[in-house]
Formats: structure tokens, sequence, C-alpha cells
């Protein structure tokens, strides 16, 4: 599986998928860093055959009105150790 990490998860979790055996990336790889726009994130999920993995719920409402990403998972959870 390949998945993009979203802006407000860390970038460990990218490392951390890395290490499992999974092709991951974060948006702080991308040109625009954590400045990506969801739209474009979207779109490179979509061309690019990735999984989203955010917790803004932002993807859920982009894939209501646009139908992508077509793959997300949405963490909805806090940061509670």
């Amino acid at each position: 599986m390949k998945f993009i990490v979203d802006a407000q998860l860390p970038y460990r979790l990218k490392n951390w998928l890395i290490a499992q055996g999974f092709d991951a990336i974060h948006t702080k790889d991308s040109p625009q860093a954590n400045e990506t726009k969801d739209l474009n994130i979207a779109d490179f999920a979509e061309n690019d055959n990735r999984t989203v993995i955010s917790k803004d719920s932002d993807f859920l409402k982009l894939y209501v009105l646009k139908g992508k990403p077509s793959k997300l998972l949405l963490i909805t959870t806090g940061n509670h150790y």
C-alpha cells in the first residue's frame, strides 16, 4: 500500500509506515510542504494511488463534494498518551 501523511500528523508516522514496509510520504516532502492545499493532496493521492492519512475533516467534505480522495484514513482520536 501507498500512503500520504497529512500535515496534522507527525513525520515519524511516515517513518514508521516505511519501517513496516509501506511506501509512505509526508506533506513535508512536497514542494509546498505543509502549505499544500487539500485538493492538491487529494489529486496527488488519486494520481499516485495513495491513501491519504489525516486528522483534517475537510478531506471527508472534499470526498463528499468531489469524490476524492477515493482512499482516506481519517484519524478522529485525540493526541492523548
